[in-house]
């Protein structure tokens, strides 16, 4: 008999849930490997055997649950106390409570490293830099160094910086990062060995981590055995969600904490693989088995719940093609006799046409636009589409707009309490500080140089003359500061913003716009014990924008989706179109190099057809535009079928041409004849 919390799940998930606990006692604690397949209810299967370990007794706050979101993680939590509840009653919500440690890996990082800082040697009131204020200071160091001055362009901040991201997290040197991924940077390479020691200078004298220490000193940390044991010990269970998405420095530390693998468990799907550019390793997952002695067990999750069968086996017959995974085939009961449909087009804005007709068909069926997606590999591919859809006047939301932290007000006011935090965080500092009239880069960084050898830079800061030309405004600035000490949370964030304003209206035409967004932010701190917990999560996970929100139609409450493939993940939608599906853009020229690369590029396209549950359309135009992928630059080319369907898997699909041929009028040649007969006659030039 079944446990009654386990009755909605199917066998296999079941045996994933169950696995080494309680009547499972033969497999107690062994290590476990759930390959979930897309749609196959893995955050399901998650939370049901977190609620499963705390139903037989398990402590939960010796449980380690780590996501790719802090929103996923709390989605968890809210899965497992629901779960718990039907089972345990009132009690439930005292145990699911306690699940304090669920959250991302940089977060439970940033959470570890303060907790153990005095025996690493960190001060516990470290501050954390998002890629912005990253950026910013290894451009500060870049200047110094006379980087930015060189008489051969030297890379930008933003490259230098994507570049130690790459070094530090797949644990690889730079000269091997630099040929494989930065080809036309390797010429830089001494120079870049010397920009990156000073900004780990620079981060570690201003007591400043970056998004990659949080993973770097955690794994440095439990690179010592006895830290490692225990922090290890800390937790009976460690569980990873999306396993296919760690690095290598992620994995390390797994197997640092948990050599043995008692009590791990990690679920992903190496078939969805797709995020190599930030240094993950579909290895982790592939190799994961074989790192226990003996292997850990697997259990595969293959029965799909979003798609129709016919989309399914188009998308096997893809995936099966792969050099090297593990065998599933996914399967479902919702039959259907639509299979996903391929089609041909002459060109880009043919492809627009046909994609846009369909669509306001599928919504006079009842279908709103936002049970609709449009899909691509690169951002720049919707562009004939999105004109298209201006032109229509149908609304859009395309994924991956502005941030709410990339808003230059709202990281103003962060860069306040930033500072008040930290006097030592020299970006934080060089950015507030140019807020103020009067006051230039010079200044300020003449300024910040002077308080920081000062034990207590504050202090220091308010015996400094006010610079020229800043009037009332520098005894402001000191005083807000010295307030914001002094208050409590989240009053600091009231200070820092009644001191901003003034200066809001100086520098922004929109002035009450952005008001409103820091407004918005207040409500956000509220929800925070402290400063402290505020910036480093807000950082680590930042909200989606709200007035600056890109492209979200305010006044429609019905919008089309355009995606890339790699924003899509983890999502659905009834009816899927993608775009551009040849060679050259999936797989992209870009990416062709090696196999690994081509590979990674077959699960994309796997990974864009999985996200449809009734509909998939995959769009082949003859005739593309490329935008810098090819030597001669921009240009119109001529394209074949992606190389993931081959022959053999068009029966898969239903296969069509738009717009449909109208037949010849009396007394022309059929234009498809005449292609014929031009290809007998160049054949017959070689016979």
């Amino acid at each position: 008999m079944n446990p009654a919390h386990l009755e909605t799940l199917n066998e296999r998930q079941r045996s994933a849930v169950v696995h080494g606990i309680g009547s499972d006692a033969e497999n107690v604690n062994r290590p476990l490997l759930i390959i979930a397949g897309a749609g196959s209810g893995k955050t399901n299967t998650l939370a049901h055997r977190v609620a499963h370990l705390i139903v037989n007794g398990v402590d939960p706050r010796r449980i380690l649950l780590m996501t790719f979101s802090r929103r996923a993680a709390s989605e968890m939590s809210r899965r497992v106390e629901r779960i718990c509840r039907k089972v345990l009653g009132n009690d439930a919500g005292v145990l699911t409570d306690a699940l304090t440690w669920a959250g991302t890996f940089h977060g439970i990082g940033a959470r570890i490293l303060r907790d153990y800082a005095y025996e690493i040697g960190l001060d516990p009131g470290f501050t954390i830099h998002d890629r912005e204020d990253s950026a910013d200071l290894m451009n500060l160091m870049r200047h110094d160094l006379g980087l930015s001055k060189m008489e051969s362009r030297f890379p930008t901040k933003g490259t230098c910086l994507a570049i130690y991201s790459r070094t530090v997290n797949s644990e690889t040197p730079l000269g091997e990062v630099l040929r494989q991924a930065y080809p036309w940077c390797a010429t830089w390479e001494k120079e870049l060995k010397a920009l990156f020691s000073a900004y780990v200078e620079a981060k570690q004298a201003q007591n400043v981590l970056d998004y990659d220490d949080l993973l770097l000193y955690w794994a440095q940390t439990v690179g010592d055995p006895e830290l490692a044991a225990e922090i290890g010990g800390r937790f009976d269970h460690v569980l990873v969600d999306e396993y296919q998405d760690t690095n290598r420095l992620q994995s390390s530390i797994l197997m640092a904490m948990k050599p043995g693998g008692c009590g791990l468990t990690v679920v992903g799907d190496d078939a969805q693989s797709i995020y190599s550019f930030r240094a993950a390793t579909i290895r982790n997952i592939l190799d994961f088995p074989a790192s226990f002695d003996p292997p850990a067990d697997i259990i595969t999750l293959d029965r799909n719940y979003r798609s129709t069968q016919p989309i399914l086996a188009a998308a096997n017959g893809v995936i099966d093609l792969a050099r090297e995974r593990f065998t599933k085939n996914l399967w479902t009961e919702r039959q259907s006799e639509d299979r996903p449909r391929l089609v041909t087009v002459r060109d880009e804005a043919e492809q627009a046409n046909y994609i846009v007709e369909q669509i306001l068909e599928n919504r006079e069926r009842g279908l709103t636009l936002k049970d609709q997606a449009v899909l691509f590999r690169t951002s720049s591919h919707s562009g004939p589409l999105e004109i298209e859809l201006t032109r229509r006047n149908i609304p859009f939301v395309k994924f991956g707009g502005l941030k709410f932290l990339d808003a230059a007000h709202v990281k103003d006011l962060l860069a306040a309490l930033r500072f008040a935090q930290n006097p030592r965080d020299k970006v934080a500092g060089f950015r507030l500080m140019q807020l103020l009239p009067g006051v230039g880069p010079q200044t300020a960084s003449k300024i910040l140089d002077a308080i920081a050898a000062d034990p207590h830079p504050l202090a220091a800061l308010a015996e400094i003359p006010p610079p020229p030309r800043t009037g009332d405004d520098w005894g402001k600035f000191v005083d807000m500061l010295s307030e914001m000490g002094r208050g409590g949370w989240p009053g600091e964030i009231e200070i820092a913003r009644l001191w901003y304003e003034p200066h809001l209206d100086r520098l922004h035409d929109d002035a009450e716009t952005r008001k409103a967004d820091l407004l918005q932010l207040g409500q956000i701190a509220s929800g925070y014990g402290s400063r402290e917990r505020f910036l480093t999560e807000l950082t680590l996970d930042p909200p989606d924008a709200t007035s600056d929100q890109a492209g979200v139609p305010l006044l429609d409450e019905d919008y089309l989706i355009l995606s890339t493939i790699h924003s899509a993940k983890g999502q659905e939608w009834k009816s899927v179109f993608m775009l551009n599906c040849v060679d050259g853009c999936i797989p992209s020229d870009l990416s062709v190099g090696t196999t690994a690369e081509i590979e990674e590029e077959r699960r994309l396209l796997y990974v864009a057809m999985t996200r449809a549950k009734d509909s998939l359309h995959l769009t082949v135009p003859q005739r593309f535009f490329t935008y810098g992928q090819n030597a001669q630059g921009d240009r119109h080319v001529y394209a074949a079928r992606t190389r993931f369907i081959p022959a053999t898997l068009l029966q898969f699909f239903e296969t069509a041409t738009w717009p449909v041929a109208q037949p010849s009028a009396p007394g022309t040649r059929d234009a498809r004849q005449i292609r014929l007969d031009v290809g007998a006659r160049m054949r017959g030039m070689w016979n």
